[in-house]
Parts: structure tokens; sequence; C-alpha cells
């Protein structure tokens, strides 16, 4: 049985990259693909004498125009394989709008400017959104961390039927738009107010020691870990395949990325390989 992608998104997201990543992966992609005939190419991919088992098809203007179509598409896999995932690429209008007036390009959507037509996609494709198994915000991403985060999560993504990544962040860089579930962790003691620690950062063993030497952060680390007992079964049994967690504190150096690493530990404790992102350590 084969593994699908369905890789959709914002205009400007990155699509194209990101279907390039899955090429240069060994996946079988098919551009722009006409949403009637998913269920079709599908079923001919996987019966066909040389069996394609990973499968990316990337859906663009049609995911706007014909967004029923698409949503009773992916209906239709899912109800004949289970390992059928939907990434949604986005990024904030500010990227989006930079990047159309950097190419030129005129936006899929008809409308008397580009700002417009972004709201007017967003609103289009909330659906689609909305069901999305992992979305992947692009705007803060180059094209070398958009293969990386692409890597972590589709790499060998067959040989588990759940992966999931850890990110921490600080809040004073905005907050991630790409993450199922978010912690805030500034109610933990900041070791940057002290000068002995603070030119190190939460993988330095003295900043883990400090962060976790405080009651506060056990009893926090030891409720996420109740939760993700409720919360990875629940996911699981929804058709969910990916699972991303944020934790945050003031500027994603110290507290947020000791707590991020205790938190990959736990989800390897249940048999996960989670990947670890400090997007704001060197910040």
């Amino acid at each position: 049985m084969s593994e699908i992608v369905i890789l959709t998104g914002m205009s400007g997201a990155g699509r194209s990259t990101a279907a390039d990543v899955f090429d240069d992966l060994g996946w079988f992609v098919i551009d722009n693909l006409p949403t009637s005939l998913i269920p079709t190419v599908v079923d001919l991919a996987e019966h066909s004498e040389r069996n394609h088992d990973r499968i990316v098809l990337v859906v663009g203007r049609e995911a706007n125009s014909r967004t029923d179509d698409l949503l009773a598409a992916i209906d239709s896999i899912k109800s004949k394989s289970g390992r059928v995932q939907v990434l949604f690429l986005e990024a904030s209008d500010e990227v989006l709008i930079r990047r159309f007036e950097g190419t030129r390009r005129r936006h899929p959507i008809e409308s008397t400017n580009i700002a417009d037509a972004i709201k007017k996609e967003r609103v289009t494709l909330s659906s689609i959104r909305a069901m999305a198994d992992m979305i992947l915000e692009t705007g803060s991403l180059n094209v070398h961390e958009l293969k990386t985060r692409i890597l972590d999560h589709f790499a060998n993504s067959g040989e588990s039927a759940f992966d999931a990544q850890v990110v921490s962040f600080g809040f004073s860089y905005g907050v991630p738009t790409d993450v199922d579930m978010m912690f805030d962790v500034r109610f933990l003691a900041n070791p940057y107010w002290d000068v002995t620690l603070r030119e190190f950062s939460g993988i330095d063993k003295n900043i883990k020691d400090y962060v976790l030497g405080f009651e506060e952060a056990k009893q926090f680390l030891t409720t996420v870990s109740n939760l993700l007992d409720v919360v990875l079964p629940g996911f699981t049994r929804e058709g969910k395949s990916y699972l991303s967690i944020g934790i945050g504190c003031t500027g994603g150096r110290h507290r947020s990325v000791v707590i991020a690493e205790e938190i990959a530990n736990i989800l390897k404790e249940k048999g996960l390989k989670p990947s670890v992102r400090h997007r704001d350590i060197e910040a």
C-alpha cells in the first residue's frame, strides 16, 4: 500500500521547492493534477507493474477553484488507505506579498491587488488547512531549512505510524504558527538574570541543571507527560500522523530549550522518534 502525501497550501508558500525536496528523496511526484483525477491516479499508481510506494500529489490552483472536489478526493483516498497525509504550506501575508512582488508573478486569484488576493485565498483554503495533518510555516525558512523540515518528517516516515517535532522559540521573536500544541514556560526562573549563566544556552549542562532544579519544572514535565498519554492515542485514532509541539520562553535561548529537550526525551520514552529544533537559540 502506497504512502501518499497531498501537498498544497498558500500560493507563494513554497510548493515547488517542497516538491523538489520530495523528488530528491525518491518520492513519485505529480504536479498540478486535476482534483477529479486524484483517486484514479492513486489507484493506477498503486496497481501498476512498477509499484510506487511513495507518492506526492501537488495541488495548486485547483485547491482554490475546486476545494470541495479536493476534500472529496482526500476522503476517498483515506477510505482506501490509512497512509495519507495532507501537508499544508503557508506564510504570513507580508512574506507572500514580498515573494510575489519579488518574482513579479501574478497571483492565481484575480483581485485588485496582491494583499486582497491573499486574504481571499486564506478564506478559500481554510477548510483544507483545518484538516491538514501537518502545517508548515515557510516564512522564516530558507530553502535549506525547508528541506531539513521535510527531511525530518518524511525521509523515514514509513518506519513509524506517528512522527513528532518539538520546537523551542522566543516570544520576543514571534509565535510559530505551524505547531499543534504550545506551552509557555516563562513561569520558570530565568537563567538570564544570573550573569554567570547568561552567555550559555539550554543545551549546556549548567543551564539544564538550573532550570530543572526547580520543583515547578519537574511538575510541569510530569503534567505534559500525562497529557501526552491522552493526546497521542487520540491523535492516532483520528488518523493524525504528525504532532508539532512548541515551547516558548522570552528569548528562546534558555528555559524553552531545556524543556524542549526534556519533552523530546519524554516522547522517545513513549516510542516516538521526535526531531528537535531550537528556532531562536542564536537570536
